[in-house]
């Protein structure tokens, strides 16, 4: 099973965009099993099947992930993927200048922390320039959010990123086509393996919030794995529903 691994935050608050420092670390301790092999989203894609295989990613670019996160992955080599919201480094995660409900403030990487991410082997990618939901802009504000963050990432780290992470995983067909013409991938929040061929622009994740409990991770491609990963995207697509029903935004 081939799977794009994605986080947020790694803290304690046990929020929707949380996973906590001490599941985080069993998931390293797992990773450094040889159960998978952990490689970058080109090299995943390239990958057969049937591989045992995966490619790990963090949105938003909080500060914990150069304390809590990055220590323990380049410690081994791993490779990983930050998506960076441009406009908003060295800031918080409040996208719309306020709190979002259940989520915590958290502050956000400057680019001196991340040009020394870089320098320690971290890959940057775009979560576009402020983090909106991009299904709800116009052509000209899509173009904006997605090639702007992409240039600003070209302009202050010095290297074009090729990976965008859709801001809340949604997509719409203007900006899947932006990111196909401006990026070799694009980042969703499907919550479901990489199947035999996926469009470029439209990658599945495995969002690791659902993969704390002892043992869940490590049950990897198992029966049980698979079973509980039905049902997960079952509660996933109801919640989505329900959203839509109520107009909420997570």
């Amino acid at each position: 099973m081939r799977a794009v691994l994605t986080y947020h935050s790694i803290d304690d608050s046990g929020s929707p965009i949380s996973v906590s420092p001490e599941a985080f670390e069993r998931h390293v301790r797992w990773l450094t099993s040889g159960r998978v092999q952990v490689t970058t989203i080109d090299d995943l894609a390239a990958c057969s099947v049937d591989a045992q295989a995966v490619a790990l990613t963090f949105d938003d670019g909080f500060e914990n992930f150069a304390t809590r996160a990055a220590p323990l992955l380049t410690a081994q080599g791993f490779p990983v993927t930050l998506f960076v919201v441009t406009d908003r480094v060295g800031g918080t995660n409040q996208w719309n200048g306020r709190p979002a409900p259940g989520i915590p403030t958290l502050p956000l990487l400057d680019w001196g922390a991340l040009e020394k991410l870089v320098a320690a082997g971290v890959t940057l990618g775009a979560h576009s320039q402020t983090h909106p939901d991009l299904t709800r802009l116009g052509p000209a504000e899509i173009e904006g959010e997605i090639g702007g963050s992409a240039e600003c990432l070209r302009r202050r780290i010095g290297v074009a990123p090729r990976t965008f992470a859709y801001p809340y995983g949604r997509v719409s067909q203007a900006a899947s086509d932006q990111v196909s013409s401006t990026f070799s991938w694009g980042c969703t929040a499907q919550h479901r393996p990489m199947g035999i061929a996926e469009p470029s622009a439209l990658l599945p994740r495995l969002d690791m919030y659902y993969y704390q409990a002892p043992g869940h991770l490590e049950a990897w491609d198992s029966r049980s794995f698979r079973r509980d990963l039905m049902l997960t995207q079952q509660r996933r697509r109801l919640r989505s529903l329900l959203n839509l029903a109520w107009g909420g935004q997570r």
